[in-house]
């Protein structure tokens, strides 16, 4: 991608970067990410990090044809922060991709919350069973919000936010004016569809409360797994890329250290309609989120081109 104007980089705050988020926009860039993944076109080396005694400080680059060049600094650290922040905060740089020339710099939490949403959601639509109606958000931070904004878009959902504080799921549904609140479990077990958006270090979901024919999406537990064994022995796999399998966290999934790298289908060859993803009615199906440096780009891809014809942002000389 390459930029027509000037030598400054554009830099975009949180509110500027969320604004230039369109989530249609976004549903359709994560698509040609995660194809792309599937088909071998992206270039990304498997995410690292330093620790501290409190957190990690992630490093995410990639590059992926049609939408361009990407890197992803971002800190991990347990609990929200001020100024109502996220546990993940850092930047996203977004690069010339002929040139190598730095385009802009944008706010990482918001790219990671949507672009993590837009995932979840396309993978949704791809496996769960198409008269899914009934759906479950497990979570109510920065993610959950994220994911419930996403399907406060779709037709026809019966939203369901489980969690343990239930005062919490109570101001989250009535700050969307969308949905009810209840435990995680019976959220769980009255859904078609659960979206687990966890920073829980032990299992949120357990096999047990899963209905028949359910779709399990699960994008958090960075620190320890969002769904039991049993779950993942019982259901069809999808992942984003095989390192989920097999790299060990935080590149790689807590849920699946143990797993067959022949059970994890990637879910861009669905998309691609090279694989046929959900098989029968009443086949358990479940889409283990890593995140991915290509994901990066795929939403940065849209707040470069998005900010840029609606003027948001000031430019800089780097």
């Amino acid at each position: 991608m390459t930029d027509p104007g000037g030598s400054g980089a554009l830099v975009l705050d949180r509110d500027q970067t969320g604004a230039a988020l369109p989530p249609d926009a976004v549903l359709a860039a994560v698509r040609t990410a995660l194809v792309a993944i599937s088909r071998g076109d992206v270039s990304a080396p498997p995410r690292v990090a330093a620790r501290s005694g409190h957190g990690l400080l992630g490093a995410m680059p990639g590059f992926v044809p049609e939408l361009g060049l990407s890197a992803k600094l971002v800190s991990v650290f347990g609990g929200a922060g001020e100024g109502g922040h996220g546990a993940h905060r850092g930047i996203v740089a977004h690069f010339d991709a002929e040139s190598g020339r730095l385009l802009a710099v944008m706010d990482a939490e918001a790219i990671t919350a949507v672009r993590t949403a837009a995932t979840a959601t396309a993978a949704m639509l791809a496996l769960a069973r198409p008269d899914a109606t009934r759906f479950a958000v497990i979570g109510t931070g920065t993610q959950a919000r994220a994911q419930i904004a996403f399907l406060a878009s779709l037709e026809s959902v019966e939203l369901v936010v489980g969690a343990r504080d239930l005062v919490k799921a109570e101001r989250l549904v009535a700050e969307f004016d969308f949905g009810s609140a209840s435990s995680i479990e019976a959220a769980v077990r009255t859904a078609d569809v659960v979206f687990c958006c966890t920073s829980s270090r032990q299992p949120v979901v357990r096999r047990e409360w899963l209905t028949g024919g359910a779709h399990l999406s699960s994008v958090g537990g960075s620190d320890g797994p969002e769904f039991d064994a049993a779950t993942l022995l019982s259901s069809s796999l999808f992942v984003e890329w095989p390192g989920a399998v097999t790299e060990p966290p935080p590149a790689g999934a807590w849920e699946l250290q143990d797993a067959d790298l022949g059970k994890a289908d990637l879910i861009g060859a669905v998309l691609d309609g090279r694989h046929p993803g959900r098989r029968s009615a009443t086949e358990l199906t479940v889409f283990k989120s890593t995140g991915h440096a290509a994901l990066d780009v795929a939403a940065a891809s849209v707040v470069y081109e998005e900010a840029r014809r609606r003027g948001l942002g000031i430019t800089v000389n780097l």
